[in-house]
């Protein structure tokens, strides 16, 4: 189905798990997509050449307060976690009104609870597809890819709640810094990688650093992941690696300066972080 015609729709650039302009993760949100077809979304998610690019619409389900749908320059995503923070900041700038307390966003993967917090927005990590080890094979070709030797990976899990990410940690921040992968051994693997911050050299601004690499899906690494932080949450609380709330760092490596800030309350797990309108405008779609 083609679009209705060629008009002007309101437009957003915002950065996402930051309070300070620039050291996020950038998400494009494209208002009022209605009308929109499939292949206009994905051609435009190419063209941006951001991680994700999202599309605002009228939702079809009745407790829904929007709906969204996620492309990355490759493929459209049933759910991820900065486009879902950045998506609701947009909407509610833009003067939406939440039917309850909560913000409920509609995507492939479902229903998605997003609460304020204060200048925050934080969603309810959704459950999990795949939380199993890893396999041999797979850890090989992740150490591999990492360039480390296979017992430097402390742990790993698959932490898949829709984009496909498998997660393994690392002795240390310094070591998570000092990964240059080979993306072409990664091959379609999407890897986070996570380890310690030591208080007496890292400082406390965080608990934990976390990188995230997709080379599969036309991103080398993504500066601020909340669909990883998410993945990796239930696992470091579930598994008791690690205890109560903790904020993690993401996207030192690329020069950007991310906190992602894990809460648990009403028995869910919340990744929260703030965001700020870049760019505001019209885009002819």
């Amino acid at each position: 189905m083609q679009p209705l015609s060629v008009q002007s729709r309101d437009f957003r650039q915002i950065d996402v798990f930051t309070a300070k302009a620039l050291k996020g993760n950038p998400l494009a949100v494209v208002h009022g997509a209605d009308g929109l077809d499939e292949s206009t979304m994905a051609a435009f998610a190419a063209w941006t050449k951001l991680s994700e690019t999202t599309f605002l619409l009228a939702p079809t389900h009745p407790a829904a307060d929007y709906q969204v749908r996620i492309f990355t320059p490759t493929r459209e995503l049933p759910f991820a976690g900065h486009p879902t923070l950045g998506s609701c900041h947009a909407w509610l700038e833009a003067g939406g009104k939440p039917k309850g307390t909560e913000v409920i966003q509609e995507c492939k993967a479902g229903l998605i609870r997003i609460r304020r917090d204060g200048d925050r927005l934080a969603f309810a990590a959704p459950p999990q597809i795949r939380s199993d080890e890893v396999d041999a094979d797979t850890l090989a070709q992740v150490a591999n890819s990492l360039r480390v030797a296979p017992t430097a990976i402390l742990r790993a899990r698959w932490v898949d709640n829709g984009p496909g990410w498998l997660a393994v940690m690392l002795g240390s921040r310094a070591e998570v810094l000092a990964l240059k992968p080979d993306f072409v051994a990664m091959g379609a693997l999407k890897v986070g990688v996570v380890g310690a911050w030591d208080p007496a050299i890292d400082g406390d601004d965080a608990r934990f650093e976390v990188r995230a690499f997709a080379p599969g899906g036309g991103t080398m690494e993504d500066p601020v992941t909340g669909s990883l932080n998410a993945g990796v949450a239930q696992w470091l609380l579930g598994s008791g690696i690690t205890t109560g709330d903790y904020v993690a760092s993401q996207g030192t490596a690329l020069g950007r300066a991310g906190r992602v800030y894990v809460t648990q309350a009403g028995g869910d797990i919340w990744i929260g972080g703030n965001s700020v309108s870049c760019i505001v405008g019209q885009v002819q779609l």
